[in-house]
């Protein structure tokens, strides 16, 4: 490489709770359906125990049986108006542009992601679905009618993990298989973990996090601020050295994820020009 070429850095999202308090479903599709969150999620939770089923899989199937009863339209274009209504924490919508150019002016190209076992649909419908290369969540098959009816993309804490291969391999199908699992050597795969940055809220990211972690990127465990004692419950990921940092879910402009992202793009920058002097000088 160059250096007049770009690198790329990936930053990875996890969605709900991460970019969005709460659940994606809660906003309207849930209210649409006649049940409280509380009810939704037991009954999908329970059926998942009772027929020792996956959850995610079982939240989905809700989802359309729920929508079934109520009438509602299981088209895509109706999961995504509902992604309309879901609000963003503090400074997102201004997010992307400020860390792009931040890059941009390290000669580094910021490309953004979603790993999400929220719905594709709705993320789609939401304002700032444009900012991402892929989102990667789960999503429905649909009929020739348009309409929804089986899960076609079940994305849990377990199988979230694909994705970042799929990142650092630079495949972006879900249905591929066969090329994520060539072999590529590090140094010539489009993005090296070293150069990612995974954002998530929850037990979902956890396998995530340590995985980008161990393998040398950075992994940012963030909490809702609103929550009292929410950054204590999470200090236990620094201690189990499973996330690099925690941080409040407010995305404004010196904000302590601003500080630290800026600083880890920093420090990617400083080591890919180590990189090439060492090329250079070799």
């Amino acid at each position: 490489m160059t250096t007049d070429e770009k690198q790329t850095v990936a930053l990875i999202y996890d969605f709900d709770g991460t970019l969005s308090p709460g659940n994606m479903q809660e906003y309207d599709f849930i209210p649409a359906v006649g049940k409280s969150n509380k009810e939704f999620w037991s009954e999908a939770n329970s059926l998942a125990e009772e027929q020792d089923a996956d959850r995610i899989l079982t939240y989905m199937a809700k989802m359309i049986q729920e929508a079934k009863s109520k009438g509602l339209s299981l088209r895509r274009e109706a999961f995504q108006e509902s992604g309309r209504n879901i609000k963003l924490y503090e400074g997102v919508r201004e997010w992307f542009a400020r860390i792009n150019e931040y890059g941009a002016q390290r000669n580094l190209k910021v490309v953004h992601y979603i790993n999400s076992s929220g719905m594709k649909e709705i993320i789609e419908g939401t304002e700032i679905a444009h900012e991402f290369r892929k989102i990667y969540a789960c999503t429905f098959l649909y009929d020739v009618d348009g309409i929804a009816y089986w899960p076609g993309v079940a994305v849990n804490y377990t199988n979230k993990t694909q994705f970042i291969f799929k990142i650092n391999k630079g495949v972006e199908s879900v249905f591929d298989s066969t090329l994520v699992n060539r072999y590529i050597e590090e140094k010539n795969r489009p993005v090296p973990f070293r150069h990612m940055i995974y954002v998530g809220d929850g037990t979902t990211d956890i396998p995530c996090m340590r995985l980008v972690k161990n393998f040398g990127g950075h992994s940012i465990a963030v909490y809702n601020p609103s929550e009292k004692g929410a950054r204590k419950e999470l200090g236990s990921l620094i201690r189990d050295n499973r996330v690099n940092y925690v941080c409040p879910a407010d995305y404004r402009e010196g904000s302590e994820i601003d500080t630290v992202v800026k600083t880890i793009i920093d420090k990617i920058d400083i080591d890919t020009r180590l990189e090439q002097l060492s090329v250079s000088k070799g």
